[in-house]
């Protein structure tokens, strides 16, 4: 079984707002989406995450409100803000211009 891929930096804001566009979730909500869309290849460590979604609701790009979950238990559900979309949108793109060049990188170099 392969081993869960560690974070590069930054990538967890754009990963919860991700996520959080699949609608409103409780934190355990937004970890399983993760793991779940990536094929298990993150598997994240609770503190990092509540302490994403702490600063990504300071920041105003997420809405929280306290609501009762599945297994009937006290949970905080996260919504994305419109300013969270714009600011999703922004990082999907710097991430795809990130991705490229990267792949640009690694490709063979052309023989001389």
């Amino acid at each position: 079984m392969a081993s869960a891929l560690d974070l590069l930096p930054g990538t967890l804001d754009l990963m919860v707002l991700r996520a959080l566009t699949l609608g409103e979730q409780h934190g355990y909500g937004v970890a399983e989406t993760i793991h779940e869309r990536t094929d298990g290849a993150f598997v994240l460590e609770e503190a990092a995450l509540y302490k994403a979604l702490h600063r990504l609701e300071h920041e105003g790009l997420l809405e929280a409100e306290w609501g009762v979950s599945e297994n009937n238990r006290r949970a905080k559900y996260y919504r994305l803000t419109s300013a969270g979309r714009a600011r999703l949108r922004k990082r999907v793109s710097e991430w795809r211009r990130y991705v490229a060049a990267v792949s640009k990188l690694l490709e063979p170099a052309p023989a001389s």
